[in-house]
This record gives C-alpha cells, sequence and structure tokens, in this order.
C-alpha cells in the first residue's frame, strides 16, 4: 500500500466515523456521548457541522479517532473469548465509563 492509498483510507474511515457520530448524537446524545468518548461541547459542535464541513473535516489527513483505553486490561476483556464474554464486555464498559474525557484526550 503506497501513501496516497493509505490517505485515502484514512479519509474515508474519517468520513464513516463522522458520518455514524452525527447519526448517534441525534439520535440520543447522552448514549452518543458515552460511546464516543467524547464530551458535551463536542457532540454539539459534530452534531452542528453541515455536510461540506464534514467532507472537509474527513478530508483531513490525520485519523479523527483514537483508542479509548491505553489500559492493556481492558483490551484483553474486549478481545479475549472466555466462558462468558458478554460479562467481559460489560465490565471493559464499566471501567471505560469511569474514565472522564480528560483521559481521553
Amino acid at each position: 500500500m503506497n501513501i496516497d492509498d493509505m490517505l485515502a483510507e484514512i479519509r474515508d474511515a474519517n468520513l464513516n466515523y463522522l458520518m455514524l457520530a452525527q447519526q448517534l448524537i441525534r439520535a440520543d446524545k447522552p448514549a452518543a456521548i458515552f460511546r464516543l468518548g467524547i464530551d458535551v461541547q463536542i457532540a454539539d459542535l459534530l452534531e452542528s457541522l453541515s455536510n461540506a464541513q464534514v467532507l472537509k473535516l474527513a478530508s483531513n489527513n490525520m485519523m479523527l479517532t483514537r483508542f479509548r483505553f491505553d489500559d492493556s486490561a481492558i483490551l484483553g476483556m474486549l478481545t479475549n473469548y472466555t466462558k462468558d464474554r458478554a460479562l467481559g464486555h460489560s465490565h471493559a464498559a464499566i471501567l471505560m465509563a469511569g474514565q472522564s474525557v480528560e483521559e481521553l484526550v
């Protein structure tokens, strides 16, 4: 994969993320804030973006998203398939919910 292909993939990922974020925010803002790991001000800003602004922001050559966790324990809970997978996912969600937005940034 060359650099142009990589940048095109980043733009596609950004566009998909922004469109999904807007849909989530418009459907249920409190749930979207939790699921996206953003604060209210960012949610309001994303919700108000026009289509042209979304396209312009998506065209940035940097990823707009990042992992919400730096803790390998949380990653392990999400990726390891144990007997009770749902319990592992719930535990990871509880741990991530306990993190403030400032810790995520």
